[in-house]
């Protein structure tokens, strides 16, 4: 007899292998918090540096008293010294020298009569009434003289007055129909204040200017070292003749010289050069 047949085993084929799990992806982490950071404050620095440098001068300070405290007065020199008059020995009544002629002492010549110090009238002039200041006696009050001879008449007058201005003498001359000259000697006190050299040097700085000045800086008066003479810029308006102006200022010792020319023809440098010149002689 026939043994049935054995059913064949069916074949298994092995199972696939599972694929590898991807390895997870970490998250990133959480950055740090930063931790605040305190500003500076402006200026501290400079305020330490401050107070230490305070600080180290009342220190110091204190310290040099406590250190001078300490020590033992200095007597004071004795306030008469009879050893410092000089000369030393009065010399004997036949040996003193004689007192400076006149001719040669300038403080007489200023202390005396100033309008003998203004130049005298060239030939061929006149005086002239016509003038703005009253010089028929040869004076002219400050506060006349600073009201006709300058446009801010307040400040000048109050310039005159802080100078210490003493007096002013002058005299006004014409010749023909249109020439006139005016010549003012001021005379400021000796005190601390250089008043004829301030007054003078104010001048000369602002001629050189167009506005009010003659628009040039002028030229230098022979003998003087502070003095100048200028001719200006014509003057001409409508309906009216030509102006012309020349003046010289300069000063010496306590006296400051102004002159002034005027023409409707021009001026020469020679004409208020010499004017100029003649009166420094007399200073």
């Amino acid at each position: 007899m026939a043994e049935p047949p054995v059913p064949e085993k069916p074949v298994t084929e092995p199972a696939p292998e599972p694929a590898p799990e991807a390895a997870p992806v970490a998250e990133p982490e959480p950055a740090p918090a930063t931790a605040p950071v305190a500003k500076r404050p402006r200026g501290r620095t400079a305020l330490l540096v401050l107070a230490a440098a305070v600080l180290g001068i009342a220190g110091g300070t204190a310290v040099g008293y406590d250190v001078q405290a300490g020590r033992a007065p200095t007597p004071l020199p004795a306030l008469s010294q009879p050893g410092l008059a000089y000369p030393a020995k009065a010399l004997p009544p036949d040996e003193a020298p004689d007192p400076l002629p006149a001719s040669q002492d300038r403080r007489v010549r200023t202390d005396g009569d100033l309008r003998k110090l203004v130049i005298g009238r060239p030939a061929g002039w006149s005086d002239d009434d016509s003038s703005l200041l009253d010089l028929s006696d040869g004076w002219v009050a400050p506060d006349v003289y600073a009201r006709s001879s300058y446009e801010k008449e307040g400040s000048m007058y109050e310039y005159f007055l802080e100078c210490d201005i003493r007096r002013v003498a002058g005299a006004a001359w014409k010749r023909g129909q249109y020439r006139t000259a005016e010549i003012h000697l001021v005379q400021f006190g000796s005190g601390t204040v250089q008043g004829a050299q301030d007054f003078v040097e104010g001048q000369l700085a602002y001629m050189p200017g167009s506005e009010i000045g003659a628009g040039n800086i002028g030229d230098a008066i022979k003998g003087s070292g502070n003095g100048r003479y200028y001719l200006y810029e014509v003057d001409r308006k409508p309906g009216y003749l030509p102006s012309y102006h020349a003046r010289a200022t300069v000063y010496r010792g306590d006296i400051a010289a102004d002159i002034h020319l005027y023409d409707t023809v021009p001026i020469s440098k020679k004409d208020i050069r010499t004017l100029a010149e003649r009166q420094l002689e007399r200073l």
